[in-house]
């Protein structure tokens, strides 16, 4: 171990530094592999815990493994810092393509990644530190390693979010990720090879790990297309990450059928939105009384703008969708565009691209009829969206008569979260009704009115064109089996996210 004292202070910086991009690259692996997860599995609270506290247990099993390795320390790091960069590099483009087969298999890699990047990462701080401690003093070089390790994890934490995940994507970031493990290697080798038994044969493994991981970022695009291809029936003819969400549009020729996605979950399908579409706006705009003013939070992709659109009475609508990108693609995409009747172009409509919580807690105007088209509260910031804060500040915004709908999930496959959104309503307005729709491309799906200062009427008259919501349907609509009736559930808020852990029960059924 002697020979590690002779080290230069030009060798000693590559070393801290090393450890510095240890840390950064092994948070950001950390959080691909969370990401992936979340996406295609849903649950980002389950999915970032899990990966959270595997690989901090992989790294405690690397650390004590290191005690097995011989006195070649730069070697042993080196060479884990090659399996790193391709283990890591690829790591998001292997759950992508494991997860159209069986989740057993899909979690099966998705652990095996975690544990073999948290092992790895976990053997280099004492490697590191061992070497260092031949040069200056164990509390010195411990307090270097693990100060520049804490600094390199918060560079990591901050980059990926803001950098790596918008810019490339998750297949992409995960290449970059990798080539900076890699070229970490290779400028370890330059510098150590007195230090090293095989220098040559390191630089060789290297400079193939190298060309690989630049080849797969320059095809990280066609890459990334064929592992998608396979999460979708149709063909992709559209996709991007922004810092808020992963937008995809399919299209199929054969069935002439377009769908939205986001983050994995299907958001409409050409043929049959309109039955959503016409429940969520007809019924809410058919009660008598004043509508001029209109608010709706979500439905960027204009759909619900379009109905609103039937009604020559409105004066202004107020559209309030946090991703600029939805909205731009909405009036920009033809399929979308069409599919909309160019709504989002309509004189009437301003858009806000703002978070709907934020926006709804500002001094403003006093909305006639509010309509809240967002997702299900599939993970916990959608979660309060659905709270009894929310609605809330959504009714100190409402005119005196004011009139709010909600999609509320299926009262069938979810019907601890219908009824719980409701019971959360009730908490808050002063009439609610339940109604529910059949639409083929999600089953059944319901919604919910509340009221301010008076009743929800149970009689509908709707007045403008549809091709499927009308007072016979609305009727109907009213009536709850009792397969699907009503069920005693908590009212949910931020504090308590009771509706998000039932979400996740009802899905287990």
């Amino acid at each position: 171990m002697h020979i590690y004292s002779k080290l230069t202070s030009k060798q000693t910086t590559i070393l801290l530094l090393s450890i510095l991009i240890v840390a950064l690259c092994g948070i950001a692996y950390e959080l691909i592999i969370s990401t992936v997860s979340s996406y295609l599995l849903g649950n980002s609270v389950y999915q970032f815990s899990l990966t959270i506290g595997f690989f901090m247990f992989s790294m405690g099993v690397g650390s004590y493994l290191t005690k097995l390795l011989g006195e070649n320390l730069i070697d042993h790091f080196i060479a884990i810092e090659i399996a790193i960069s391709l283990i890591g590099g690829v790591c998001s483009l292997l759950l992508l393509m494991t997860f159209p087969f069986t989740r057993a298999l899909y979690e099966t890699v998705m652990f095996s990644l975690i544990f073999s990047i948290g092992a790895l990462v976990g053997m280099e701080i004492p490697i590191l530190t061992s070497i260092l401690s031949n040069k200056h003093s164990t509390r010195d070089s411990i307090a270097n390693v693990l100060s520049l390790d804490y600094f390199g994890a918060l560079i990591g934490s901050v980059a990926f979010p803001l950098l790596l995940l918008p810019h490339l994507g998750l297949i992409r970031s995960s290449f970059a990720i990798g080539l900076i493990n890699i070229f970490t290697a290779l400028i370890n080798i330059h510098f150590f090879k007195d230090f090293l038994r095989k220098p040559r044969l390191m630089m060789g493994i290297s400079l193939a790990v190298l060309v690989m991981l630049i080849t797969f970022t320059v095809f990280g695009t066609r890459l990334s297309s064929y592992a998608e291809k396979h999460l979708y029936f149709d063909q992709v003819v559209y996709k991007k990450q922004t810092k808020y969400q992963r937008i995809v549009v399919t299209e199929s020729h054969t069935t002439s059928d377009s769908r939205l996605y986001i983050d994995g979950h299907i958001q409409f399908s050409s043929r049959d939105e309109y039955r959503y579409h016409e429940s969520l706006v007809h019924p809410l705009m058919s009660i008598p009384g004043n509508r001029q003013n209109v608010l709706i939070l979500g439905g960027g992709d204009g759909l619900a703008v379009r109905e609103l659109l039937k009604y020559d009475d409105i004066a202004l609508i107020h559209l309030v969708d946090i991703d600029p990108e939805m909205t731009r693609i909405s009036a920009t995409l033809p399929m979308l565009s069409e599919l909309n009747q160019d709504a989002l172009e309509s004189e009437k409509l301003t858009i806000y691209n703002e978070d709907a919580f934020s926006f709804i807690n500002q001094p403003g105007i006093a909305y006639d009829r509010v309509i809240i088209d967002m997702p299900d509260p599939h993970n916990e910031a959608i979660n309060k969206l659905y709270s009894k804060e929310f609605y809330t500040m959504i009714r100190r915004r409402m005119s005196s008569e004011g009139i709010v709908v909600t999609q509320s999930s299926s009262p069938f496959f979810t019907p601890r979260t219908f009824w719980s959104i409701e019971k959360t309503l009730s908490f808050v307005f002063d009439d609610t009704l339940s109604f529910h729709t059949a639409i083929p491309s999600f089953g059944i799906w319901g919604f919910h009115l509340a009221r301010v200062n008076a009743s929800v009427p149970n009689q509908f008259q709707i007045d403008v064109e549809t091709r499927y919501i009308n007072d016979e349907v609305m009727e109907a609509a009213l009536v709850f089996p009792d397969d699907i009736a009503r069920m005693d559930v908590p009212v949910n808020s931020i504090m308590e996210p009771k509706l998000y852990q039932l979400y996740l029960q009802d899905l287990k059924i």
